[in-house]
């Protein structure tokens, strides 16, 4: 009996597949969506209202008017102790600062192709610009829809009231033309100001300004 030697088999593993990391066969492309802003709730919208019915308040007065009133009133009234000569001086002086009131409150700006804000005064027929460099006006915009309109005289005569209601609350400005006021017109002093002040503000409110000339702030994009 002879013994045979058993064969043996060799196995080679098999190579391993190559793996596509890429699914654009398989499976499509998905863009992702960005997601939708939550919507205000109804108090947020009345905070945001009220801020910026507040905010239109700033343009019941130019800051440099109002600035030039803190600074130039206790000089020309001594603090309050009006002569004969520093009186009538005093009171030229307030209406030209009511004049300024007026005047600026008819002023807006313009931003050129430059990128340059300018500012101008507005007539009946548009806007007349104070410092751009070319008299033909090229490089700005449209003129002719920044014309005078009567909001804007409404503003203005606003804006003068609200300048007197800010000087007849001054006690430099009360000592100088009341120095020693009877009840009746104490009583005037102190009711009436506090009323234009509040009658003219809640129609400023109402009737917002579009003008945003010189003393005003500037809007945004402006």
């Amino acid at each position: 009996m002879s013994l045979r030697p058993r064969a043996t088999s060799t196995i080679t593993p098999a190579a391993p597949q190559p793996t596509s990391t890429s699914t654009s066969d398989t499976e499509p492309d998905e863009t992702p969506k960005s997601p939708q802003p939550p919507q205000p709730t109804f108090s947020q919208r009345a905070i945001s209202q009220t801020l910026t019915s507040t905010a239109n308040l700033a343009n019941l007065l130019p800051t440099g008017t109002l600035l030039a009133f803190q600074l130039l009133i206790p000089i020309f009234t001594g603090n309050g102790s009006c002569d004969a000569a520093t009186r009538p001086m005093t009171l030229i002086l307030l209406l030209l600062l009511a004049l300024s009131c007026f005047l600026a409150s008819l002023t807006d700006s313009v931003k050129a192709l430059d990128g340059q804000v300018y500012y101008g005064l507005a007539t009946t027929k548009g806007l007349f610009v104070f410092d751009y460099p070319d008299a033909s006006g090229s490089g700005l915009p449209d003129l002719s829809k920044y014309k005078i309109r009567f909001i804007d005289l409404v503003h203005a005569v606003l804006s003068v009231f609200v300048f007197g209601a800010v000087a007849l609350r001054d006690k430099n400005v009360l000592g100088c033309f009341y120095p020693t006021p009877g009840h009746q017109t104490q009583e005037v002093l102190d009711i009436a100001p506090v009323g234009i002040g509040l009658i003219c503000s809640l129609l400023f409110v109402v009737f917002p300004t579009r003008r945003h000339g010189i003393g005003f702030p500037l809007t945004p994009g402006k």
